[in-house]
């Protein structure tokens, strides 16, 4: 049959007719496949305070010295993504026997915990209490400074306890990992350190050999600075390096962490909220573009400060 069939082909062929073919019909367009759209990232929790934990046995959870325990409580309630813990985490010296204290209270959170370094931890020689306790979380001990990512944000921790590391100008060892952390940082960083560069704190106030940092940080398109040392809540309007307001990192001061309270001596420029009547953390909600940000303290405290702010232009 196959034969059959060639040789009728080849004798339609000879006669110079061509086998029938169907009609040309225009090709059918190709259905366009729905485009996904990448979910949005999920806003993530960080939570923050300094200036925490009395030495053990000291008057544990007084409101008026020792609250370590009800702030511990706010953070967990609150179920955070991260936690900055800005320096003074232990007092009186940070050393290692004392940090039971804070393992009792924000020690429940330990995994989760970025700690800074402040200058009680380091009444005890190289501050060797706080790198013990914290391990690898808190940096190389004897530099004090790391970064990592929560959420869509950069957090650069830094030290400013600047006699313990060579110096925290630009051309210090910090100085120089800090310009390569800001020329690679994302387009929302925070900055955390102990020592407030501006303050209307009574104990200590702004620290001004903090400027060449701030500069840094200000040239760098850092968004938010956090600070303890003060043991009190302020929040400042942007300010640059010299202290104008208007451009820069907006700052806050977070030393209501449990280990009592301070009053305020003064209105220093740029202080938008001050808060000394209690304990207390910030939460800070971080968005792709900006956050929102809002003081809590335990039951009863009336509404002190929140707020909502934009990620500066790289």
């Amino acid at each position: 049959m196959r034969r059959l069939l060639g040789a009728l082909g080849a004798a339609f062929a000879v006669a110079g007719c061509a086998a029938p073919q169907p009609p040309a019909t225009p090709d059918a367009p190709t259905p366009a496949l729905p485009t996904a759209t990448p979910a949005p990232a999920a806003p993530a929790l960080l939570v923050a305070a300094g200036d925490i934990a009395c030495r053990p046995h000291q008057r544990p959870d007084d409101e008026d010295l020792c609250a370590q325990k009800t702030t511990a409580d706010l953070v967990i309630g609150l179920k955070p993504t991260a936690v900055l813990a800005l320096g003074d985490t232990q007092y009186d010296d940070g050393s290692p026997d004392e940090y039971e204290s804070y393992d009792a209270s924000w020690g429940k959170f330990k995994d989760i915990t970025l700690p800074v370094v402040g200058n009680h931890e380091y009444q005890t020689p190289d501050a060797k209490g706080y790198y013990e306790y914290f391990g690898d979380a808190a940096g190389k001990a004897g530099e004090g400074w790391y970064s990592a990512s929560v959420g869509e944000w950069r957090v650069i921790v830094i030290n400013s306890e600047c006699a313990e590391i060579g110096g925290c100008d630009a051309e210090s060892p910090q100085g120089r990992w800090l310009a390569e952390q800001l020329d690679g940082a994302p387009r929302c960083t925070i900055a955390a350190f102990h020592r407030p560069r501006f303050s209307s704190g009574l104990e200590h106030g702004g620290d001004p050999a903090l400027e060449p940092l701030w500069a840094q940080l200000a040239d760098g398109g850092v968004d938010v600075v956090l600070n303890g040392h003060e043991h009190d809540y302020e929040r400042f309007l942007a300010r640059d390096a010299d202290g104008r307001v208007g451009t820069g990192p907006v700052e806050f001061v977070v030393g209501t962490g449990g280990h009592s309270l301070r009053a305020f001596s003064r209105v220093e420029r740029g202080s938008e909220v001050r808060w000394d009547d209690s304990v207390g953390v910030l939460a800070m909600t971080l968005r792709p573009d900006g956050y929102d940000w809002r003081f809590v303290g335990p039951e009863g405290t009336p509404p002190v400060d929140s707020g909502t702010g934009t990620c500066r232009e790289q």
